[in-house]
């Protein structure tokens, strides 16, 4: 994503299963022509049944996971109930909405399971929402979306999304320099939320 003068880069990929919702992204952190660090984390665990990942500027990604986790926790807390994915996507929509005349710079994947089943929704800066079976943000986006389009199946396993997501990341790696330095993974189930790190050979 380019704002003026300062370009910033990122991959980040999503992928829902019958069984759940598998989101990755590199942790490359880089302005301009700079890689300010080797070491960013662009996946985040929500609660304990969803998580989401951005692309574009760190630290409205990092501000937008910590205000839609409070509202949820919030929201769950004043109505003794568990929030469905959905409602938790449309809430991050009104967020980016109310912010829309200074909007946050980040593209975001959400994704989760609930009692209806697994999903996932992208999400733009100024609250836009469509709920998709994979998507792919980010300025390594064009190259890891024909990796997910060659390779999803409706009825692959989890661990089979997680191998096309680490894929996918890795192949907008090779061929986009504004990404790089590893795959953070969040793969949602009925389970839980696993959190894993994949370093580059």
């Amino acid at each position: 994503m380019a704002y003026g003068n300062l370009s910033t880069g990122a991959t980040a990929v999503g992928i829902r299963v019958e069984k759940g919702v598998v989101l990755a992204a590199e942790k490359r952190v880089s302005y301009g022509g700079y890689i300010m660090s080797r070491a960013g984390k662009k996946v985040y665990k929500i609660t304990d049944r969803m998580a989401m990942a951005a692309a574009g500027l760190f630290a409205d990604m990092q501000t937008l996971r910590r205000i839609v986790e409070t509202e949820i926790r919030y929201q769950e807390m004043l109505t003794s109930t568990r929030m469905s994915v959905k409602a938790a996507a449309k809430l991050l929509s009104a967020i980016l909405y109310s912010y829309k005349y200074f909007p946050f710079l980040s593209e975001i994947l959400f994704g989760g399971i609930d009692e209806d089943g697994s999903h996932l929704f992208v999400l733009d800066p100024v609250g836009s929402v469509i709920e998709d079976d994979y998507a792919a943000i980010g300025t390594g986006a064009p190259i890891a979306i024909g990796i997910i389009e060659s390779g999803y199946r409706r009825d692959m396993g989890v661990d089979g999304a997680k191998e096309l997501a680490v894929k996918a990341i890795k192949a907008a790696i090779s061929r986009d320099v504004m990404s790089g330095d590893g795959v953070d993974l969040a793969i949602v189930t009925s389970e839980g939320v696993c959190e894993e790190r994949i370093p580059l050979a």
